[in-house]
């Protein structure tokens, strides 16, 4: 009666030695290596930095280079052996479908395909995470680096005599960019007065920042690129390690208060003024308050930043139908 409730269990000699190893890789894979991985990936910037400032210490440059020369490491530093593992892990769906296709069975395809499909679903998780993280660091970062002017440096029409400026007491904006997303950024050139000034904008899912760069005396010598951000998003990690603050020119531009005019080629070329647009700033009674001619060094460089900034306003507007922002008090100046 036994045999009846209790199937036969399998021994070591009726299943092949490839499905072993395939059936013990689908459980390292779906158990172990996967998460272990993306936690690797997370944490990677962060042993970057953490190593950088360890390079000061004289025994332990000592120490790594003498650990470099051995003949394991092939030759390659630190810095080479800390990136593989990210490398590695994007190469595992190639590895894997190669070995699948030279299967002894249709069962064991199939059981490599589904290793390839956890893998696969474990890196478009880890994009996702890294996408967060990456936003999370470099807002924590831009939230020291900016600079709100007063009201009586902003508008110089705005005389406050000193006596009375503890009266206007600031409120604070440092807590304006937290909890926000930083979908694009860069330099551009503002046109203001017949001059031209070098800008740094900052375009959130829900305001644009116009500010300007104030660099720092400091240096904090080369910065490693991060293989992790995308090479446009390094530019600002650059000016943030070099210990650079942005002060912010105007108040932030909400993005339903916002409005995009193209100057097109004929304009561009009768004003001097090729590869510009102009960003205007209405208020609730759909005046303008402000305008801003910027221009890019390229025409690829205007169009991506036109077609983020449309793209943020729809996205905005989507979001603020289906389910309307409850509006901070301190979001609303006296213009707006």
């Amino acid at each position: 009666t036994s045999k009846l409730f209790m199937p036969p269990i399998p021994s070591s000699e009726d299943v092949s030695p490839c499905k072993m190893f395939i059936d013990s890789h689908h459980i390292a894979f779906g158990e172990s290596i996967c998460h272990c991985l993306q936690k690797y990936c997370l944490n990677y910037s962060t042993a970057i930095l953490y190593l950088d400032s360890l390079k000061l210490r004289e025994d332990f440059g000592s120490f790594v280079k003498w650990c470099e020369r051995n003949e394991q490491c092939r030759r390659l530093q630190l810095k080479d052996l800390l990136v593989a593992p990210l490398q590695r892990f994007t190469r595992y769906p190639l590895l894997l479908k190669n070995i699948g296709k030279k299967s002894c069975s249709e069962a064991e395809e199939n059981t490599i395909q589904s290793i390839v499909g956890l893998v696969d679903t474990a890196i478009y998780d880890l994009e996702g995470k890294v996408k967060w993280l990456d936003n999370y660091q470099k807002v924590k970062q831009l939230k020291e680096a900016l600079v709100w002017l007063p009201v009586w440096e902003q508008d110089k029409r705005a005389h406050v005599p000193e006596n009375l400026k503890h009266l206007l007491k600031a409120v604070s904006l440092e807590n304006l960019v937290s909890h926000r997303s930083l979908l694009h950024d860069g330099k551009l050139v503002l046109i203001e007065n017949a001059k031209m000034h070098e800008v740094y904008l900052f375009l959130f899912d829900e305001f644009l920042l116009i500010t300007k760069i104030k660099r720092s005396k400091k240096k904090s010598g080369v910065v490693e690129s991060n293989p992790l951000r995308p090479a446009a998003g390094q530019e600002l990690e650059f000016l943030l390690q070099e210990s650079c603050s942005f002060i912010v020119l105007d108040q932030p531009i909400s993005l339903d208060r916002l409005q995009l005019k193209n100057i097109d080629q004929l304009n561009a070329t009768a004003s001097g003024l090729p590869n510009s647009f102009i960003i205007m700033h209405q208020n609730r009674y759909q005046q303008c308050i402000g305008v801003f001619i910027l221009q890019a060094q390229t025409e690829s460089v205007k169009k991506a930043w036109v077609s983020e900034i449309e793209d943020a306003i729809s996205s905005l507007l989507k979001q603020d139908c289906q389910q309307p922002r409850v509006r901070n008090s301190f979001l609303e100046s006296s213009q707006i």
